[in-house]
């Protein structure tokens, strides 16, 4: 499996606007006849809510045109079956691109056709993409995903030692969580206001997502306790 990444350059710029927008004057463009007057917008710019909306119903419509499908279960993925039976998959994340395909030759003539449309970087072969390593073994021509670096950060984010002992079942059955646990006291209350717990499991979640379902168990039994931890959870 071959796997590319292309940047976008100044994606926003390409949505089209659905309704009427107004911005004040630009420093510096001001003069004495038109200090009153504002701006009306005919496209979509950087700093708007729904830049990023307009750029993908932007991008919809000119990959869809070239005879491509949107995925069913994730509208940021898109497929197109090609005479020889096989698929490629350009898949977008906001201004990131990577494009996914046997063939190394149909990478590279849709990368021929979105400068046409885009301006675009070509990063090339892609190594990493959103905090996942990507291995190659050629010989069983497998791609694995990692996320190794990205749990190291979590790990030292909250001061964990990387040597500390590693256990294979995280959440054993004996173990139960209750409401019960949750601060009853002002002392308590205190101590848990500095634990940054919401964010050591939304951190956990997303390897969760991507490459470790083996923390749902754990993940998923914490993340009821979220709006009153206490020390047990």
């Amino acid at each position: 499996m071959e796997l590319d990444q292309l940047d976008v350059r100044t994606a926003f710029l390409h949505g089209d606007l659905d309704e009427e927008i107004f911005m004040s004057q630009l420093m510096g463009f001001k003069t004495t006849e038109n200090e009153n007057i504002v701006c009306k917008l005919k496209k979509s710019l950087y700093g708007l809510k729904q830049s990023s909306m307009q750029w993908y119903k932007h991008f919809d419509s000119f990959i869809r045109g070239k005879r491509y499908t949107r995925g069913h279960y994730d509208p940021c993925v898109y497929y197109n079956k090609l005479p020889n039976g096989e698929y490629i998959y350009p898949l977008l994340y906001v201004d990131d691109m990577l494009i996914a395909s046997k063939s190394r030759s149909v990478i590279d003539k849709l990368k021929k056709q979105l400068p046409f449309k885009y301006e675009m970087k070509d990063i090339g072969e892609e190594k990493k993409v959103l905090g996942m390593e990507i291995e190659r073994y050629q010989k069983s021509g497998k791609v694995c995903l990692m996320q190794k670096g990205y749990l190291q950060k979590v790990l030292q984010k909250f001061n964990i030692d990387g040597d500390k002992k590693y256990v294979s079942t995280l959440l054993a059955p004996y173990f139960k969580l209750k409401t019960t646990m949750s601060p009853t006291t002002v002392e308590e209350n205190e101590y848990m206001s500095h634990v940054p717990c919401a964010s050591a499991v939304g951190s956990l979640m997303y390897a969760m997502v991507y490459t470790r379902s083996d923390l749902s168990q754990g993940v998923s039994m914490v993340s009821k306790y979220m709006y009153d931890p206490g020390r047990g959870h």
